[in-house]
């Protein structure tokens, strides 16, 4: 395949982005999220549209994401997972829609200050700590989680802080993490072709990075299988505060 084809402008571009997602791909398998996150704060670095990044981040994660769903579907909430998926439906047109207008970027800033303060709270929680929610506060969760999405490839903090919140196990918590982040991908493939974001050199750059991801994703999946559940937990509030820090190094 030639490079004209896609939106790299170089070899060496190409491989960076292949380090990056692979990376990235292996943090999203190990906790359930974090790969948008990652990838669109470094990769923004390297790519001057902000659009490009976020396309080529959907088009690869899907593969992930039908992977352990299936190896974690005995174990998911599907109840949740339902109700926070009608939010999310919801928010995802919205949030693409503010893509395509340019407007996202200004609200790089507060999302990674939030994050940032939600990951050094998270450390200081007790492990035994939960929260009872109430099921009528999943649709709003998953409203914002789509709405960020939309915007940024990233749904994940709304959805992350209600499952940590009520102290779940790391099965429990990436499966059903997962199940969410694949109806968000399945809801955004539509939106994103009707406001015209599914161009030819995007979805032809997801391939041709697709051998990468798909290793970091094996190996994330391997780590979780071993991690601790205090080590896994302890990864989540630290990847928050890491990702926060990554928007606000995108938004200098």
């Amino acid at each position: 395949m030639s490079l004209s084809a896609t939106i790299f402008t170089n070899w060496q571009q190409l491989a960076l982005t292949c380090l990056v997602l692979g990376v990235a791909q292996a943090v999203y398998v190990l906790l359930g999220f974090g790969s948008g996150l990652i990838a669109l704060g470094l990769l923004a670095l390297i790519f001057p549209s902000l659009q490009d990044v976020v396309v080529m981040i959907l088009v690869i994660s899907l593969p992930a994401e039908l992977w352990v769903v299936w190896g974690a579907r005995r174990r998911i909430r599907w109840r949740e997972v339902a109700l926070i998926g009608a939010g999310i439906v919801a928010g995802v047109p919205l949030g693409a829609w503010v893509l395509k207008q340019g407007e996202a970027n200004a609200l790089l800033a507060i999302l990674g200050w939030f994050l940032i303060a939600t990951g050094l709270t998270f450390l200081a929680l007790p492990a035994h700590r939960a929260v009872s929610w109430p099921r009528w506060i999943a649709p709003p969760v998953g409203l914002a989680a789509g709405l960020l999405s939309g915007m940024f490839g990233t749904g994940g903090p709304p959805v992350i802080i209600y499952y940590r919140l009520s102290n779940a196990d790391k099965a429990v918590f990436r499966g059903s993490l997962m199940a969410i982040w694949l109806l968000v991908t399945l809801t955004r493939l539509p939106s994103y072709a009707a406001a015209g974001l599914l161009t030819a050199p995007r979805l032809w750059s997801g391939a041709l990075i697709l051998p990468a991801v798909l290793l970091g994703g094996w190996a994330g999946h391997r780590i979780h299988v071993e991690i601790p559940e205090p080590t896994f937990r302890r990864g989540v509030a630290i990847a928050l505060a890491v990702i926060g820090a990554l928007l606000l190094l995108r938004r200098g």
